[in-house]
């Protein structure tokens, strides 16, 4: 037995959507007592830096209807069944954004709310972008406005809550590391 293993009883699925599924699973705690568990299943996600030749940082703003309010983003999307997360990248910054990488390489993977979700993240980095003509098209009851920001107003757009998602503030912090790291 793993170390705090939490044996399932008895799963029960609960809802199955477009995206999301929800199961509540009775689950056998590690000092015998039982308990219930509310857990959202998810096909995973990318999400991609994109940086210009100048340094921007291409972004997305889009409402939010959880939050009743716009976000301002870094690209990104669920993965579709049986794609592999870089394809993904590169169709979501398309997509999104409307340009292509040269050069797009995989930083890091992470979950994005493990006390509920199996959400996995899979961030990247784009660079060598070029503007696609015919880009592919998005998803149809998606509205998006690109911005372009230099790292100083990223970490400006944080501090205002303009930047309010876990997975863009990483990206930002991100390359606020990365850049001091080279400027040593």
């Amino acid at each position: 037995m793993k170390k705090f293993e939490e044996k399932t009883i008895k799963s029960e699925a609960i809802f199955s959507g477009k995206i999301i599924q929800l199961q509540v699973d009775d689950v056998l705690l590690p000092d015998g007592k039982e308990a219930k568990r509310e857990i959202v299943k998810h096909p995973g996600a990318v999400a991609i830096i994109a940086l210009t030749a100048e340094n921007k940082i291409i972004m997305v703003e889009q409402y939010r209807k959880p939050l009743e309010r716009s976000l301002l983003e870094i690209p990104a999307g669920k993965l579709e069944v049986g794609e592999e997360p870089k394809l993904t990248a590169e169709r979501e910054l398309e997509e999104e954004t409307g340009y292509r990488a040269g050069n797009i390489e995989h930083l890091i993977s992470f979950y994005t709310s493990p006390g509920f979700a199996n959400e996995l993240l899979h961030l990247y980095i784009a660079t060598n972008l070029e503007k696609v003509e015919n880009p592919l098209a998005g998803d149809e009851d998606e509205f998006v406005e690109l911005h372009e920001l230099s790292l100083d107003d990223a970490l400006k757009a944080v501090e205002t809550k303009w930047i309010y998602d876990a997975k863009t503030a990483y990206a930002v912090q991100y390359l606020q590391m990365k850049l001091a790291m080279i400027s040593k």
